[in-house]
């Protein structure tokens, strides 16, 4: 079957997410919320996957610094869940429009029948206008915080699932840089931003470096490979910064906004 042409994923990391002590970013969050609203009022099916419980609920929560024991963190995803999707369904109202939740676990992909039922709920929710919100289910599973036998590894790989999962045509991973650059932009000031891969390789694997924000899981090496899975399955991956969400607009219109890579003809 092929890919859904209006079909867009959106990967959202923490720190587009917070600001620098922690809280969460209210303008970000509701510019997000805005566009993504006039993205689906053009005709455009969106989902959405967010990061952020741990950070937002760390900080709710009074800890100075991110927990390292699997239970704190834990209670800190389910304090900070709540609190995300208080604020998400606060701005998506502003637009008129309905949003769903959706945490999942590795096993609700790697088994056959709930991957089914996870996929009808998915239509289910776009057919009927709804914006699902996707996140790693972080208060129970713990795969995605501590496992290195991981499936998702964290949110950017994550996106990757949904997209191939739903057959978006687009899958847009909303970063803290404008894209991949041949070297590092915060260390090499001359660094450029590469517009275009049509092969991810060892040689675009060797530009990343490691994690990215202290208040995120993520890199740029978990934002290829999930760039790597999302393209071979034919789905336009993007790279961009998530501080400038009006760029949305150029990607779903074919027009350049950070690192595209192409999907395999199929």
């Amino acid at each position: 079957m092929g890919l859904y042409q209006n079909r867009i994923v959106v990967k959202v990391g923490t720190s587009t997410l917070t600001n620098d002590v922690g809280k969460s970013d209210l303008r970000a969050m509701d510019n997000l919320a805005r566009v993504l609203s006039d993205i689906q009022n053009m005709g455009y099916e969106v989902i959405l996957v967010s990061s952020g419980a741990i950070a937002v609920g760390c900080n709710k929560l009074g800890m100075r610094t991110k927990p390292t024991s699997m239970r704190m963190k834990q209670a800190a995803a389910s304090v900070g869940q709540c609190s995300i999707m208080y604020l998400y369904d606060k701005f998506f109202n502003d637009y008129d429009k309905i949003i769903g939740q959706i945490l999942l676990n590795a096993e609700d992909i790697e088994q056959e029948e709930k991957k089914d039922n996870l996929t009808n709920t998915f239509d289910a929710l776009l057919e009927m206008g709804a914006i699902p919100i996707v996140n790693e289910n972080d208060s129970v599973s713990y795969t995605e915080i501590e496992s290195e036998e991981r499936l998702f590894g964290d949110n950017d790989m994550l996106s990757a699932v949904v997209a191939v999962l739903c057959r978006a045509n687009k899958l847009i991973i909303l970063s803290d840089i404008d894209g991949l650059f041949d070297s590092d932009p915060r260390l090499h000031p001359n660094a450029k931003l590469i517009e275009r891969i049509d092969r991810i390789d060892e040689s675009v694997y060797s530009i990343a470096g490691g994690a990215g924000s202290k208040r995120g899981t993520g890199g740029m090496k978990t934002k290829l490979q999930a760039a790597e899975l999302a393209t071979a399955q034919g789905i336009d991956t993007i790279i961009t910064n998530g501080k400038n969400t009006e760029a949305i607009y150029n990607i779903v219109k074919g027009f350049g906004a950070g690192t595209l890579f192409k999907g395999k003809q199929r």
